[in-house]
């Protein structure tokens, strides 16, 4: 994995039927990464992922984030050492909690959230490794369970989480974090103390990008997506960040959540010509 990662996503708003060609866009474009979501009644993680792979040669296909109350630990890790071993070294699976108020909405709502999500992820790896697995938690049981087509390299699996617990153990039994839009530096500096890695660990930061040389346009654009994303992490909206003016300036942001501790930055684009904002930052990142 080398240093300094810059990934794109692709949006979970865009249609599905436009993903293969958004994905060889981007990999034209230079970017490292292309990132997939998976929020409840939009588009699948892992059939999405496995369109932006196939369409791609050698773009590294994250899958963030997975719920966890909604994924069977030994399914997924069939679906994703499928993944893994067609496309190795390609694919990175991120597991969270889900959004409670969807999980209760489908009826998986957990009442052991942390233990829910660190036995997700400590059977995911296992499993992943090749292993045998036997598991007895709070909330996760697999009995002498093994992979037949296990992947030749494990793929990494990462935790998507914002609260001080939840990345704290992310440290502890995760690949790598991905941190939410709107943590800047203060932010991601912040996660580290928290997450407190053992052992190598990435973290993934994802942030808007608002690229434009006139100022309304970038209120405009990017105010509402503030506040959205300072809700979620519980901030004022004029705390929040993201990657945002000309394109020198956008990418200099960029740097500054690599200088703070981040490993891959993951632009989401927002406002017009999407694509085009992506290929002039990563212009102005990689001349």
């Amino acid at each position: 994995m080398t240093m300094e990662r810059i990934g794109v996503m692709f949006d979970r708003a865009g249609r599905p039927e436009d993903l293969t060609s958004y994905a060889a866009a981007v990999e034209a474009a230079g970017a490292d990464d292309l990132w997939v979501v998976e929020d409840l009644s939009w588009a699948g993680g892992i059939s999405s992922a496995a369109l932006a792979l196939a369409a791609t040669e050698r773009l590294r296909v994250g899958i963030g984030i997975m719920p966890a109350p909604l994924r069977n630990p030994a399914l997924l890790a069939m679906e994703v050492a499928t993944l893994a071993r067609v496309f190795p070294c390609r694919v990175v699976a991120g597991v969270g909690h889900g959004v409670g108020a969807w999980m209760e909405g489908v009826g998986a709502g957990s009442p052991t959230k942390l233990a829910l999500l660190g036995e997700t992820i400590t059977a995911l790896r296992t499993l992943l490794a090749g292993e045998t697995l036997r598991l007895a938690g709070r909330t996760v049981r697999v009995d002498d369970l093994r992979l037949v087509h296990p992947p030749s390299e494990p793929p990494p699996v990462v935790a998507g989480v914002v609260r001080p617990r939840s990345l704290a153990l992310s440290g502890e039994v995760a690949d790598g974090t991905v941190l939410a839009e709107g943590n800047g530096p203060a932010g991601v500096a912040t996660a580290l103390t928290h997450i407190a890695p053992a052992r190598p660990h990435e973290v993934i930061v994802f942030t808007h990008l608002c690229v434009s040389d006139d100022p309304a346009r970038l209120a405009a654009t990017a105010g509402p997506v503030m506040e959205e994303a300072a809700g979620f992490l519980g901030i004022p909206p004029g705390d929040a960040f993201l990657a945002s003016g000309d394109a020198e300036t956008a990418a200099d942001r960029v740097r500054a959540l690599w200088r703070a501790g981040a490993t891959t930055v993951v632009l989401r684009p927002v406002g017009e010509d999407p694509l085009d904002q992506v290929r002039a930052v990563l212009g102005a990142l990689r001349p």
